[in-house]
């Protein structure tokens, strides 16, 4: 997810969003994370917002069971954590972590209000970002509800690629296991590693050690030529053959001679 960051204030005057996020000041600083350190956990005070400079991180919640699930990825350009900006005493519902080596701005919660109160800039800005989000959120929705799991598959690794000009190399991901791609997908991992596998032999992707997607996959998803709910199964080799002679259940055979 990328903005056009604006610089006019809401008079006109000069207000630069990209230097607000990209330097420290009153109320912000710029921080550092390593694979796997955390933003925030769930059930932290939420007295924060960040906003993702570089790097990729993801969204994971934990049920009351300790069942883990990753709930979105997050990119470059991204904020996280803006619930933060709901009410005081708010908390955390998810636990932001980074996949890759990260730098943000954490901009404490007064600070990130008072900007946005006195810089439309900076609130159109935001407005879009949530209204984004929001839409992403939903196609989220829609396709765990009504697509197959190899094409929720296909579509996360097409977003997770962010595809770009005309042109550009074929992208890597960030590193990922076919666990946490399991937890996205809502399946198995090992339905995970054949749908990669499947991906692989049709030239859709490649990997070792990391995946690359190819532009092929795009025009698969945005085509949804996938054989729909049939393809999550590797077909059957051959049918199992019936019996003839088997009697159907609750009906005694036949006696020899009856006609």
């Amino acid at each position: 997810m990328h903005f056009q960051l604006p610089l006019a204030g809401p008079n006109g005057e000069h207000f630069d969003v990209a230097t607000f996020l990209a330097k420290a000041g009153v109320g912000r600083r710029i921080i550092k994370l390593r694979p796997k350190q955390v933003f925030f956990s769930q059930g932290d005070a939420a007295d924060s917002i960040f906003y993702l400079q570089s790097g990729r991180a993801r969204l994971t919640v934990v049920s009351p069971d300790g069942k883990e699930a990753t709930i979105t990825l997050l990119s470059a350009g991204e904020f996280v954590g803006e619930e933060a900006l709901a009410s005081v005493g708010r908390l955390h519902l998810a636990t932001a972590s980074a996949i890759t080596d990260c730098t943000a701005l954490k901009i404490e919660r007064e600070e990130m209000i008072r900007v946005m109160h006195q810089e439309r800039a900076l609130a159109d800005l935001f407005v879009k970002f949530l209204l984004i989000r929001s839409m992403r959120t939903q196609a989220d929705l829609v396709d765990q509800l009504f697509n197959s799991s190899e094409r929720r598959l296909a579509r996360i690794l097409v977003l997770m690629a962010e595809f770009g000009e005309p042109g550009e190399p074929e992208p890597l991901i960030p590193a990922i296991t076919q666990a946490t791609l399991a937890e996205m997908v809502g399946t198995t991992r090992s339905r995970v590693s054949f749908f990669m596998n499947r991906f692989r032999k049709l030239g859709l992707i490649e990997y070792n050690g990391r995946i690359r997607v190819h532009k092929a996959l795009l025009d698969l998803v945005l085509h949804d030529q996938f054989a729909g709910d049939n393809s999550e199964r590797p077909s059957i080799s051959a049918p199992q053959r019936s019996n003839p002679r088997r009697p159907t259940r609750g009906k005694p055979p036949a006696a020899r001679g009856d006609m």
